[in-house]
């Protein structure tokens, strides 16, 4: 048993991810073992494709939030019903179009610190006086 409250993203997304793009890594080992362009090509390729795959896959709700979750939660085979709405804090929901911050209310004023009495200004004239 866990005493931590996070399950580190255990998900079908992010082992299919993985497994993805641990394949690419291996065809471009072979590929820089063998010096063979092609082959470092197509690992290539092979990693990006799992970038992509692990992206869709978390926006199609096989991905979580990162952070801590209720235990119910931690089986990698938990679909997130979260996921339309977009995670906040989650850079591949944002890209997507999802999960927008919401937008912080400005008052509008500015906070002056008061000029005590007695007290002269010491600002040269010209340096953002407008009385003279």
């Amino acid at each position: 048993m866990s005493a931590h409250p996070y399950d580190h993203g255990h998900t079908v997304a992010g082992w299919t991810g993985f497994g993805i793009a641990g394949a690419g890594t291996a065809v471009v080992g072979f590929g820089v073992c063998t010096v063979s362009w092609p082959l470092l090509a197509v690992g290539a390729s092979v990693a990006l494709a799992g970038l992509v795959v692990t992206w869709v896959l978390h926006l199609a709700g096989w991905g979580k939030p990162p952070g801590p979750r209720p235990r119910e939660q931690w089986g990698w085979r938990v679909r997130d019903v979260s996921a339309r709405q977009g995670h906040a804090g989650c850079l591949g929901c944002r890209l997507a179009g999802r999960g927008r911050p919401a937008a912080r209310e400005v008052s509008g004023r500015a906070v002056v610190p008061a000029v005590r009495s007695g007290a002269q200004d010491v600002r040269p004239v010209g340096a953002g006086r407008t009385d003279g």
